[in-house]
């Protein structure tokens, strides 16, 4: 998605980090560009697939981009640009036995790393308190009655797990009524994943540790999805691109007291309307990128 847009804002970089390498479509048009690609992906079956794609065009690692270990491995990389693709891929959407979607009969599962990668969303549904399911629907979903709904789990729970995407669509119409549909159902869903995989905690902890270990003047862009992602991406962006990040209030500078890079884009780039069309799943990506100090 926005793949001449990354392209055009990439074009002088020459070592580029592909975070979330997923399919491998941008680091191909990158790679196309004269670029040479280190691609990482917390998900296997997206890194077998990246591989078979992209062949010697890039190197392709399975890491998760917010661990210790990836900013290592992309530090010894020393790249000039950065990029993340958030959120979910069609393959992983697309594959029942993944446990993204709210088909009839799926297993409630999310992880965004495999089976290794820490609790299921059923798992998650099971343990989870009142307060920290009600958080979640309200943060990843932007559901209004989020404490409904999280109670509603809990008494459900108390009789039987809510193993299947049946079990959870039950509750929520339970909550918002017979008309609820597949809108509804999708941002409850999206809440749960975000919240399975801790995509916006992961998000904030790995900005600044990348953006100290890419090369100065290297450049930065993230696409988000979803509105928690991209209200992350862009504070953390213009506190970067301000002098100053003391509280209002404080008399005294004590911060760093200079910006660290500049912003590429004021406001968030979006798909065209031709890639809208084309591709539905487009239509919420929002593309913002910085230029780190060189």
């Amino acid at each position: 998605m926005l793949l001449e847009e990354v392209a055009a804002l990439f074009r002088d970089c020459r070592r580029i980090v592909d975070g979330t390498v997923g399919g491998g479509g941008h680091a191909a048009r990158l790679a196309a560009a004269g670029a040479r690609i280190l691609g990482l992906d917390r998900d296997p079956a997206a890194v077998a697939a990246a591989r078979a794609a992209l062949g010697a065009a890039a190197e392709v690692r399975e890491g998760d981009f917010a661990d210790a270990a990836a900013a290592a491995d992309v530090r010894a990389f020393r790249p000039d640009g950065v990029l993340l693709d958030l959120g979910v891929s069609s393959p992983q959407l697309d594959d029942p036995a993944r446990g993204f979607s709210f088909r009839r009969g799926t297993p409630l599962d999310m992880r965004m790393a495999g089976a290794g990668g820490g609790p299921s969303a059923a798992q998650w549904l099971a343990a989870a308190g009142e307060r920290e399911l009600a958080e979640a629907f309200r943060s990843g979903g932007d559901e209004r009655r989020a404490r409904a709904l999280a109670r509603a789990i809990v008494r459900r729970r108390a009789t039987g797990p809510l193993a299947t995407s049946d079990d959870l669509v039950g509750a929520i119409r339970a909550v918002l009524g017979p008309r609820s549909g597949p809108d509804d159902f999708a941002r409850i869903f999206q809440a749960v994943r975000i919240a399975v995989n801790d995509e916006l905690g992961r998000l904030a902890r790995a900005l600044p540790a990348l953006l100290e270990v890419a090369e100065p003047g290297a450049v930065l862009a993230v696409i988000a999805y979803h509105s928690g992602e991209d209200r992350v991406v862009k504070r953390t962006m213009r506190d970067w691109a301000s002098a100053c990040v003391c509280p209002p209030a404080q008399p005294v500078c004590t911060c760093r007291g200079r910006p660290l890079g500049a912003l590429l884009t004021r406001r968030a780039v979006r798909p065209s309307a031709a890639e809208a069309e084309a591709n539905p799943r487009a239509r919420s990506a929002r593309l913002r990128a910085f230029r780190k100090l060189a």
